[in-house]
């Protein structure tokens, strides 16, 4: 599987040769080895690639992002089938039972506010943690009682300030809604690659979001971003930001007590959940990531 993330912000074409992908771009030529990536995003609109490379991305499970004329990820290449068996695994997801999708809900919900009071007392929010922690656990399945909700607002409110509004027009939340579009995007490459559809989730459910699942399965992966914009308080969001939050996903972090690239542990993690815990109907089967924060 690869790993490199490969970003094209300027004028260029690409396109496939034997096993390399070719990017042109003034006058220059780069060529990187199609098996070394893990995706690639595709930032100004003035980049052409072809049909070939396209197929032969998506044959090698790449997962191509393209970005709007704002450089804001706008939609991405999912494969028709990512696996051999994904037909039985779409009849299996459809057929999930609401007691398993109930308490693996609960255990995802819980690991996210658990990650969410770390974040908080790492910045020195000792009180506003203990008060998440109680949340974290007081989450039933299903999370009936909106533990979730609670625990966000509490959090936001401390870890940025009262005045914060999460969809309010900011540097905070452009930089937070950038890292979460490649978060989320990550994730659909990981459960199409398994062979499920990202569209039918564990608790989201919404007819207009394609992406259920991945909304589902990234929640504890959210404060990652979070903690990665707190700390690096930027006044802008452009370019060199963005370049900034993309190499989150070549960082490290441990997962059943290995050090992983991000993108290697958000697989474990998925094929946990998929294959493991929603099959068994026990939350316990789950490889959560460890966070140092």
């Amino acid at each position: 599987m690869g790993w490199r993330v490969i970003v094209v912000s300027s004028r260029a074409k690409l396109d496939y040769k034997v096993g390399f992908v070719v990017v042109r771009m003034d006058g220059d030529e780069k060529r990187i080895h199609i098996d070394d990536i893990y995706a690639l995003i595709i930032e100004s609109t003035a980049t052409s690639i072809t049909a070939y490379l396209l197929a032969e991305l998506v044959h090698k499970k790449v997962k191509v992002i393209f970005c709007d004329r704002h450089h804001n990820p706008l939609s991405e290449l999912i494969p028709c089938s990512g696996s051999y068996d994904s037909s039985g695994k779409i009849r299996s997801q459809i057929k999930w039972s609401e007691n398993a999708k109930s308490k693996i809900w609960q255990s995802i919900v819980g690991e996210k506010i658990k990650n969410q009071a770390y974040v908080l007392r790492a910045n020195g929010l000792v009180a506003q943690s203990d008060q998440l922690m109680n949340y974290r656990n007081e989450v039933t399945p299903g999370d009936s009682t909106n533990r979730e909700g609670h625990a966000a607002k509490v959090y936001f409110n401390s870890i940025f300030d009262e005045d914060f509004f999460r969809h309010s027009d900011d540097v905070r939340n452009a930089t937070l809604n950038y890292g979460y579009a490649l978060l989320l995007s990550t994730f659909n490459r990981e459960i199409s690659a398994l062979g499920y559809l990202t569209q039918v989730g564990i608790w989201h459910s919404s007819t207009t979001n394609h992406f259920n699942l991945s909304s589902d399965l990234m929640e504890p992966f959210r404060p990652l971003v979070d903690h990665f914009v707190k700390k690096s308080n930027f006044t802008t969001f452009d370019q060199p930001e963005k370049l900034a939050i993309v190499e989150l996903l070549n960082s490290k972090i441990s997962i059943i007590d290995t050090q992983q690239y991000l993108t290697n542990a958000i697989r474990i993690y998925a094929r946990s959940v998929l294959e493991d815990a929603m099959e068994s109907s026990d939350p316990n089967q789950i490889n959560y990531p460890v966070y140092e924060f």
